[in-house]
């Protein structure tokens, strides 16, 4: 690898790191209004998804530049193509975060409902998702990788489960409907952050091994450490 090479490769891996720090916190100040039904919090979610987008678009460019200027190859050329998809989940990541965030803006103007959705857990483990893959990209772990994988089908069933639950809220409480919808669209944002870590975890198992793992699931192992995520 030529050292202009390899100093781009560092600055690029910054601002992956940079967007995935914001990913991350605006998932995690989502979750948070959510819990707290703080408003002023979810607005901040909402308004700070521009600079999320700014480092996206930046990451890109600065990939397709790399691409353009020394033509990569094997590893260095995967690590490039991997950026390129992760980057666009984590804006993705940022988006949905927003969407939680609207959601609570309207959620936290209702008066609460009886309904024991349990976003927490849900919550909890696609954080838990989330903030391991990406450990895993910093460390370059893949046996990490794989545990993201494999956790993601416990958040598809919290997803089916929330599901059956407003389904059945709906017709005991058909004047909460409304409120209903917005809760249970919160239960699939959270299960699409889930599904984009996974794509995240996938795309650093190909960067390191050069292995592409989609639709593999079961390869993954069923067990795996969980632990809240802060």
């Amino acid at each position: 690898m030529s050292m202009h090479l390899r100093r781009a490769i560092e600055e690029l891996k910054k601002k992956l790191l940079k967007l995935s720090t914001r990913g991350e916190e605006s998932v995690r100040d989502s979750v948070r209004a959510l819990g707290m039904r703080d408003r002023l919090l979810a607005t901040q979610v909402i308004d700070g998804d521009g600079e999320i987008d700014d480092i996206e678009v930046e990451v890109e460019e600065e990939c397709l530049k790399i691409l353009a200027l020394h033509q990569p190859v094997a590893s260095d050329l995967r690590f490039i193509v991997a950026t390129l998809k992760i980057s666009n989940d984590l804006e993705r990541v940022g988006d949905l975060a927003v969407n939680i965030a609207e959601r609570t803006l309207y959620v936290a103007e209702q008066a609460p409902t009886s309904l024991a959705l349990d976003f927490p857990a849900m919550a909890g483990k696609t954080q838990w998702m989330l903030k391991h893959s990406l450990d895993a990209l910093v460390k370059g772990d893949v046996s990490l990788a794989r545990d993201v994988c494999a956790a993601d089908d416990e958040v598809d069933a919290m997803n089916r489960e929330a599901y059956i639950q407003v389904q059945e809220a709906i017709k005991a409480q058909p004047e909460k409907v409304e409120l209903l919808i917005h809760l249970l669209s919160i239960s699939k944002h959270l299960e699409r952050i889930a599904d984009l870590a996974t794509n995240i975890a996938e795309d650093i198992i190909y960067m390191i091994e050069g292995e592409i793992v989609r639709h593999q699931a079961e390869k993954y192992i069923s067990s795996h450490p969980y632990e809240e995520a802060e």
